[in-house]
């Protein structure tokens, strides 16, 4: 695969659209990440593959000493200004997970939530994550699981892609517990996963198929598929998903985002 068009890809995806709405939707599943990690005052933590800061500012909010990198400079920009508005410290690093800047064993607890599973090559970013780990550090993550609902939007979505000429992991293979289990053997001591939601309301259909286009390559691909004249086709896809996993009945439309929380423990 090319990896670095992969990764300007990937930059330009995630400068697309207000990342804010989706960033809201997620940040529930940030504060069970830190809470799962035990993050507390005085550790120094990586969130890598940070976003706007969902992560490393509730790590922040703990006390830790935290570092926030991520591919996408505008993403570094908007956590930066962020995490100012809400007055916590955090050093933002423009860094790929696959090659982060920072020595050896540098942090005390790594975490990345929804972003590290992107990476085009899981194996080098499983190893440079537990490479700035401490020993007896601690990794958690989050992914969405591939039978869930954003698992099954993606394979939607992925359905209006162009053709790649040698295929790409999918990133919800983070979200299948031996999966990631197999990824982080012989890096960790021990690894816990559990199934976990994030539930969703929204007043229709249409308002949840625009909030989730609302940035990054969602936002990117559907600008594609317009050109393309296939947006409606995509539109009635995702519809039909919204539809099948719909649990609000007759008035607003609520749904259970399922994902796998990943914890693991680097050998001492």
């Amino acid at each position: 695969m090319d990896v670095d068009a992969l990764k300007e890809q990937a930059r330009h995806g995630w400068s697309q659209g207000e990342y804010a709405p989706i960033s809201a939707l997620l940040r529930p599943a940030a504060s069970v990440l830190v809470d799962e990690c035990a993050i507390s005052a005085g550790q120094e933590v990586l969130d890598a593959g940070a976003g706007d800061g969902n992560v490393a500012i509730a790590a922040a909010a703990e006390g830790a000493s935290v570092t926030a990198c991520d591919i996408t400079p505008l993403m570094i920009e908007r956590g930066r200004a962020r995490s100012a508005a809400e007055g916590v410290d955090i050093r933002w690093v423009e860094g790929d997970v696959e090659a982060l800047p920072f020595p050896d064993e540098s942090f005390e607890c790594v975490t990345s939530a929804f972003g590290l599973f992107l990476a085009p090559r899981p194996a080098v970013a499983a190893a440079e994550v537990f490479r700035v780990l401490r020993p007896g550090g601690t990794f958690g993550m989050t992914a969405w699981t591939p039978d869930g609902f954003m698992g099954r939007v993606f394979a939607e979505g992925r359905r209006f892609d162009p053709p790649q000429a040698e295929p790409v992991p999918v990133s919800t293979e983070w979200g299948d517990e031996p999966i990631a289990r197999s990824r982080l053997e012989g890096l960790a001591s021990s690894v816990r996963c559990e199934r976990r939601t994030l539930r969703w309301e929204f007043a229709s259909s249409q308002e949840c198929w625009e909030r989730l286009g609302s940035a990054g390559p969602a936002a990117a691909r559907r600008r594609s598929a317009a050109a393309a004249r296939s947006l409606e086709e995509m539109r009635s896809a995702v519809m039909g998903v919204i539809s099948a996993l719909d649990q609000g009945g007759a008035g607003a439309v609520v749904i259970e985002a399922e994902y796998l929380l990943t914890v693991a423990r680097k050998r001492g």
